[in-house]
Formats: structure tokens, C-alpha cells, sequence
């Protein structure tokens, strides 16, 4: 076979078999997250379906595709129904380009671990998370009611203003790799990782991702005390399933994306075959505060929400970029 049919087939297989650990990864964070909830809570999470209600997600799976997928009478239809694989195509296509592990050799090749290593590809991650703004806002205009309106509103609202935090808290990363390839970014991290250099970087990208998936106490789209369920209100079956599991891709996209910028990605000691180990140890880690946080934090209120955001993040944002910028000058930091 050819150079160009090897490497072909090597990406559709890496592209399936991220795409089966993703989703698998997703079902059992909602067990995880609702075990940990019940924990902090004083309660039991999930137990009775299967042993230690490990087949709890596959019930769930069941339940969603035998509910009856409605569409309300003043609802636009095409753009209902497409508005839901907006917001999880978005977020599955970003994990193409995580580095989630070391080069391995196969064939005799030595073969990346992204699914393609883009020397863009921060700005194809941001370009992807700017395109979920679409999904949420569609599906709230498109339903046809006023309740999953207003949460499409607030939820564009909120995402368009955190990925302008998000993204100016990647500037200080990308000054001192000198490069846009994550692949490039990991590595320049291999004697310290960046939240030593910019943990006010970190701290903010960590706040904004928060915002960005629409976690308590960000989840303003979907305040049940006053929107019903927000923008996927009328949503019903596996379409409501897509949104669901869609909101807990993107927790472990934006888990492993904060592993890749600030902490090392997958490196760590021990041999190679342990790079996937100590990427997954990291990015569970960051998936585990986002839970601890929904337990323990109350919801803002909307002004609050955008305050925090525009009147604090942003300029916290430019005030770092800013300084790291004067440090790396100072000290020669640039580990490109």
C-alpha cells in the first residue's frame, strides 16, 4: 500500500477509536458526577442497575432512544432538528487535534497521537468553540417558545463573552511556546508546565471553560426556576440525549484542552506507554472540580454572570498577557 493509504487508514482508526472512548468516557462521567454528587450530598448516587449501578448509563441510553421525539406545531423544523448535532459535532470535532499521549511507533512509523497535529491548532479549537454559540442559539430561536428563547439568548450571550477570557488567557501559553500546535505546546512544558509561568492564565481559562459549558454556578440557558429547562426545553428522545451528552463531551474536551495548555499535557515520568496514563490522571482531575463546583457553589444571577465576565476576567485577561509578556522579556522565557 501506499505512504498516503497507510496514513489514511491510520487516522480513520485513531478518529474511531477516540470517537468510542469519548463516548464512553461521557456516560460514565454523568454516573461519575452523579455518585460524587450523592456522596457530597449525603445521599446514594445511582445503585441499582447493574453491580454498583455500573449499567446505569446504558438504561439511560435505552430510555432516550425509545422516547417519543416530538416537535412542537410552531417550531421551525429543519433547523430543529439540526440544531442539537450542532452542539455535538462542535465538540467532538475539537479532540482531533488533543494530544492526548506520546508518539508511538507503528508500522514503522512513528505515529502522533492527535488525530491530525495542525501547527493552527489553538486557533481550529477556538474556531470550533465559537461555532457552538450556533447550536445553542438555533435551538432556542427554533422551538418556538419564549422560555427556550430566552435561554438560547443567555446562552449565546454567555459564550460569546467567556471565549473572549478563555481565548486572551491562551495568549501568554502561545508567547512562550511560539507556536499554535498543541503538539508544540506539550512539549515546551517538559521541564515546567505553564501554570507555573502563568497561573493567572490558568485560573481564568479555568473560570471561563466553567462559563463556556454552562456549569453551576454559570448555568443561566438552563435555570429551571426560570426557564423550564432553557434552550432544549422542547426537546425530547435522543435529540434532548445529543445535548445532554453533547454539555459532558465538551467538560472532557475543555478538561483535556486545560491538561494540554497549563499542565504538562501528557507528560509525566515513567516510560512512554505511561503518557496516556498521566494525560488521563490530569484531565480527570480538572472533570473533578468542575463536579465539586456544581456541588458547592449557588447559581449567579444574570447581571452578576456578565459582570464577572466583562468588569473582572477580561481585564484580569489583558493584565496577565501583559505581564507574562514583561517576565518572559525580563528572564528570557521563551521555550520554543
Amino acid at each position: 500500500m501506499s505512504d498516503a493509504v497507510i496514513m489514511f487508514l491510520l487516522i480513520v482508526v485513531k478518529l474511531s477509536l477516540i470517537l468510542g472512548i469519548t463516548f464512553t468516557l461521557a456516560a460514565y462521567m454523568v454516573l461519575a458526577e452523579r455518585k460524587l454528587l450523592g456522596r457530597m450530598q449525603n445521599r446514594y448516587g445511582p445503585n441499582r442497575v447493574g453491580p454498583y449501578g455500573l449499567l446505569q448509563p446504558l438504561a439511560d441510553l435505552i430510555k432516550m432512544i425509545t422516547k417519543e421525539d416530538i416537535m412542537p406545531d410552531e417550531a421551525d423544523g429543519f433547523i430543529y432538528y439540526i440544531a442539537p448535532g450542532i452542539v455535538a459535532g462542535t465538540v467532538l470535532f475539537s479532540f482531533a487535534v488533543v494530544p492526548f499521549g506520546g508518539p508511538v511507533t507503528v508500522m514503522g512509523r512513528e505515529l502522533v497521537m492527535p488525530v491530525i497535529d495542525l501547527n493552527v491548532g489553538v486557533l481550529y479549537f477556538l474556531a470550533l468553540s465559537s461555532l457552538g454559540v450556533y447550536g445553542v442559539a438555533l435551538a432556542g430561536w427554533s422551538s418556538g417558545s419564549k422560555y427556550s428563547l430566552l435561554g438560547g439568548i443567555r446562552g449565546s450571550a454567555q459564550m460569546v463573552s467567556y471565549e473572549l477570557s478563555m481565548g486572551l488567557a491562551l495568549v501568554p501559553v502561545v508567547m512562550l511556546t511560539g507556536s499554535f500546535s498543541l503538539s508544540d505546546i506539550v512539549a515546551a512544558q517538559s521541564r515546567v508546565p505553564f501554570i507555573v509561568y502563568s497561573p493567572l492564565g490558568f485560573i481564568v481559562f479555568l473560570v471561563s471553560v466553567a462559563a463556556e459549558s454552562k456549569r453551576i454556578p454559570f448555568d443561566l440557558p438552563e435555570a429551571e426556576n426560570e426557564l423550564v429547562a432553557g434552550y432544549h426545553t422542547e426537546y425530547s428522545g435522543m435529540r434532548f440525549g445529543l445535548f445532554f451528552v453533547g454539555e459532558y463531551i465538551n467538560i472532557i474536551v475543555l478538561s483535556a484542552m486545560a491538561t494540554t495548555f497549563f499542565l504538562g499535557g501528557w507528560l509525566g515520568p515513567g516510560p512512554q506507554w505511561l503518557s496516556f496514563f498521566w494525560f488521563f490522571i490530569k484531565s480527570a482531575i480538572i472533570a473533578f472540580f468542575f463536579i465539586w463546583t456544581r456541588a458547592t457553589l449557588p447559581r449567579l444571577r444574570y447581571d452578576q454572570l456578565m459582570h464577572f465576565g466583562w468588569k473582572l476576567l477580561v481585564p484580569l485577561s489583558l493584565v496577565n498577557v501583559l505581564v507574562t509578556g514583561f517576565l518572559a522579556l525580563l528572564f528570557g522565557w521563551r521555550l520554543a
